[in-house]
């Protein structure tokens, strides 16, 4: 079974279903086919950063590349100092 994907259109209206039309939580997520435990996430992306919320089509958000960019730089450094510990 595959993931399913939402685009951040669905996403929006899905969480606008709840907060503007007043719709229980629980009858948007059978409504819409998605777990109600993922709308309620949408709903606190959607809250805590709305213009941010959503990137998208499996693009990492900017913080996140950049934790991974620097694990990548510590690895490498904590090899070459391995290197040199060695030679000395």
């Amino acid at each position: 079974m595959t993931r399913r994907k939402f685009s951040r259109e669905f996403k929006i209206e899905a969480v606008r279903l709840v907060t503007d039309r007043g719709v229980a939580v629980a009858q948007a997520a059978r409504d819409l086919d998605v777990a109600e435990s993922v709308l309620r996430r949408w709903m606190r992306e959607l809250t805590a950063t709305p213009a941010t919320a959503f990137p998208g089509n499996g693009q990492m958000r900017a913080d996140l590349a950049e934790i991974a960019a620097l694990k990548k730089e510590v690895a490498r450094l904590r090899a070459e100092r391995d290197i040199l510990k060695k030679a000395a």
